[in-house]
């Protein structure tokens, strides 16, 4: 049988939260996809073990993630997140930062074939006092992936 979308949440962020690269990369399919807003596309199982181990964890602790209001109709799911760590990074090392967003999964045979957050992002920058040119790289390369999605092709007239 397999595991009920809440079930995968739960799992997923028990993971997250416990730096368990092996148990997070197990709930998604052999070519699963983890694309993080900062850290980018992460393709296969080892891969997306070691953004969590590599990334994650480098630059965070403490983690704490809940989804919310969980719907899901068998090959999709969606679900309000609220997400917060301490944050590592030298000039903030200890500050706590709180994110808020939606998990978009697509799912196959009781996996996870894809994963995608729509991040409150401008918030989590200004948490993270990242520099002005850092922040216009971090929203220009999200809004050219936006843009290249096929369904903004009617939009772009």
């Amino acid at each position: 049988m397999q595991p009920s979308f809440t079930e995968i949440l739960d799992a997923f962020t028990t993971a997250v939260e416990t730096a368990d690269g092996p148990r997070f990369s197990a709930l998604f399919t052999e070519d699963g996809i983890y694309d993080d807003v900062f850290y980018g596309e992460y393709r296969g199982r080892e891969a997306i073990a070691e953004m969590l181990v590599g990334r994650f964890h480098r630059d965070g602790e403490n983690f704490l993630w809940r989804m919310l209001d969980p719907v899901d109709n068998g090959t999709h799911g969606y679900a309000r997140w609220l997400f917060s760590y301490d944050c590592k990074l030298p000039h903030i090392k200890g500050k706590r930062i709180f994110m808020d967003g939606v998990g978009l999964f697509e799912l196959r045979d009781g996996l996870i074939s894809r994963y995608e957050d729509a991040v409150r992002t401008a918030e989590m920058m200004y948490q993270l006092e990242m520099p002005r040119e850092k922040q216009t790289r971090v929203v220009s390369k999200m809004l050219h992936k936006q843009l290249s999605h096929p369904g903004w092709a009617e939009h772009q007239k």
